[in-house]
């Protein structure tokens, strides 16, 4: 089964930028989870300034240009995984979720799990 992982940060957070801590250790998971088979494909998104949003109501579509809300969480970047279920996949995002209390205590995050439709 494939999951898709996404965090969720608010991108003007009081705490400033991720320390370069918790990128080192994000890059020890990921070397892990490739090493032995379970990371298909990961990655970091830029600031919802570089973005749109197309939404769709009443049968009209709208563009709204970035940046999103103020302290509204954002997805801030993924990772699609091969797992053999939903509970190792909700593991690895409570290991991940764990990585940033350690490294950004403090900061505000959510980490979203959701299988594909195979």
């Amino acid at each position: 089964m494939r999951f898709l992982t996404m965090i969720k940060t608010a991108e003007n957070d009081p705490m400033g930028p991720p320390p370069p801590s918790l990128t080192v250790a994000i890059a020890e998971l990921g070397h892990r989870a490739t090493t032995d088979g379970t990371l298909l494909e990961q990655g970091g998104l830029l600031p919802s300034t570089s973005g749109a949003l197309v939404t769709m109501a009443d049968g009209r579509v709208t563009v709204a240009e970035g940046p999103f809300a103020e302290g509204q969480l954002v997805v801030a970047g993924y990772a699609m995984f091969q797992l053999r279920s939903r509970d190792e996949a909700i593991e690895l995002a409570r290991r991940f979720m764990a990585v940033h209390a350690a490294h950004w205590p403090g900061a505000v995050a959510a980490c979203e799990v959701r299988r594909l439709a195979d």
